[in-house]
């Protein structure tokens, strides 16, 4: 029964936190289908309009207008008001396929890298990941490889002693990447086994900051061969299509595991998410949606599309 209710009050967050972009996407959507409406060019050129200024992207829109009109064609579709329901299936096909979970052995040690633009939330969603594993029983080592911003040490410290978990440091200015291999060391030696990297603010623009990260990611493939590597990286939801241009980026260059979109309750552009696994599929490991420390919530792609349309959990 405790389960029944943390799912509830877990999905309750996510669906607050969608509400920007809920009252956005979904009111327009409303106006545009609900009532007396005919569908034809003009009804499928307002709604393409709408999912585009909602980040869904065009790839995404295109399809789904394209299917709808194929349905018109072959009179599967005759009521305006269920093209929202389209819509919704649409949404799930794509989001559902991208939802895997952190790729953590059961036994020995790995690393996650987490990367990402300065401002994206980096720190703190190395902090809430490393509480909710340790409430897990796993054996979590931070590693401060943000080594370029005192204050950005201080603030993984603040989350160690939060989550209660060691963390591995050097002075400031040292280089990232022997910070990473003496926190390889520590865990060969038994202080923890899931390492949680945190790196500096990376501007993708910067192609030699990039080689730092691509140097640590040779130090992991060096000292923990054959163990499965995760490259997090943590894009700001409000930045919108930025955001995407930064995954791509980042895909290129270190080769992007898995995604964090934080901030999804600050904005109406929570469609990102969706552009992010039609145009690159990569998986959505996490979604932020709020402050607190369960609102870094492991992806659920059919509880998304529930919550975002306003579905009870």
């Amino acid at each position: 029964m405790l389960d029944v209710f943390k799912k509830k009050g877990l999905f309750d967050r996510l669906k607050a936190g969608l509400a920007k972009t809920r009252d956005i996407l979904l009111t327009d959507v409303d106006d545009l289908v609900l009532g007396e409406k005919r569908i034809d060019q003009a009804l499928f050129d307002e709604l393409e309009e709408t999912l585009i200024r909602a980040d869904i992207g065009p790839a995404f829109t295109y399809e789904l207008i394209e299917e709808m009109k194929g349905q018109v064609k072959r009179k599967e579709l005759s009521r305006a008001d269920l093209l929202k329901g389209i819509l919704r299936e649409a949404m799930k096909g794509i989001l559902t396929g991208q939802e895997t979970a952190l790729r953590l052995p059961s036994e020995g040690i790995c690393a996650v890298m987490v990367v990402g633009v300065n401002g994206t939330g980096k720190t703190t969603t190395i902090g809430k990941i490393a509480y909710e594993l340790k409430n897990r029983g796993e054996r979590v080592l931070l590693v401060a490889a943000d080594t370029f911003r005192a204050a950005a040490i201080e603030q993984l410290e603040a989350w160690s002693n939060r989550a209660g978990v060691p963390l591995i440091k050097q002075r400031p200015n040292a280089d990232p990447a022997s910070v990473v291999f003496d926190a390889i060391q520590a865990a060969k030696a038994g202080k923890g086994r899931i390492l949680l990297v945190d790196t500096a603010g990376r501007l993708h623009t910067k192609l030699n900051l990039m080689e730092e990260l691509k140097k640590m990611k040779r130090i992991v493939t060096r000292e923990l061969p054959d163990r499965p590597q995760e490259v997090l990286l943590v894009v700001d939801a409000t930045t919108g299509q930025n955001g995407l241009l930064q995954a791509k980026m980042f895909k290129e260059e270190v080769g992007v595991t898995g995604i964090v979109l934080t901030k999804l309750d600050g904005t109406a552009k929570g469609g990102i998410v969706i552009r992010i696994a039609k145009e690159l599929g990569i998986p959505i490991r996490y979604i932020g949606v709020g402050e607190g420390l369960e609102d870094l919530q492991p992806f659920d792609g059919n509880a998304f599309v529930e919550a975002l349309f306003g579905a009870e959990g």
